[in-house]
């Protein structure tokens, strides 16, 4: 699980490349892929959002892909220049047939950023779509927390724990995006 959020970076934003650079990837793999993890969120949450650090993990790109797309998600990655990197979790049995790619840009100031995808195999994940996304339903999505994904401290975890314990819709809500100390 995730470490407790430092309180006082709460207003620290996302850099607008880190958004833009994921959003151009994930139209060319959109008709292939199952969007999770902090990017299913972002997808979740009312549209033209602030991308608050705390609210949504960009840090890395988690998608599943149904084993009979993950040659055309290989292609697509390889074609746009990511490559194949090995983890310690590449030895490890897993149901979900686990793979990193990732990819270096550079921004106009020199500086060198990576763009990080965990990719998953799966045949049965429990979907919604949402703005013609297709993403891993939010009861699923917070069960990936206990293995796959890791912070289950962002505010969108925290408010998705909230509302459908109250009953209350998920996608488009505020709380989302919104930090908790404002609530």
């Amino acid at each position: 699980m995730g470490a407790n959020h430092n309180i006082k970076r709460y207003g620290e934003l996302w850099p607008d490349f880190r958004i833009k650079y994921g959003l151009e990837i994930l139209e060319k793999l959109k008709p292939w892929i199952i969007i999770s993890g902090g990017w299913a969120w972002h997808f979740m949450s009312e549209i033209n959002h602030k991308e608050y650090k705390h609210a949504h993990d960009h840090k890395d790109i988690d998608i599943f892909v149904h084993p009979k797309n993950v040659a055309q998600v290989m292609t697509v990655l390889l074609e746009n220049g990511f490559t194949k990197v090995w983890t310690r979790y590449d030895a490890l049995p897993s149901n979900e047939n686990f793979r990193r790619y990732e990819k270096k840009e550079w921004l106009p100031n020199g500086k060198e950023f990576r763009i990080t995808i965990d990719f998953f195999e799966s045949k049965s994940i429990q979907t919604i779509e949402v703005n013609g996304w297709s993403l891993v339903e939010p009861k699923a999505l917070l069960s990936f927390y206990r293995g796959i994904h890791s912070s289950d401290k962002c505010w969108a975890v925290k408010a998705a724990v909230l509302l459908l314990k109250k009953n209350l819709q998920v996608i488009g809500n505020s709380l989302l995006s919104k930090n908790p100390l404002e609530v």
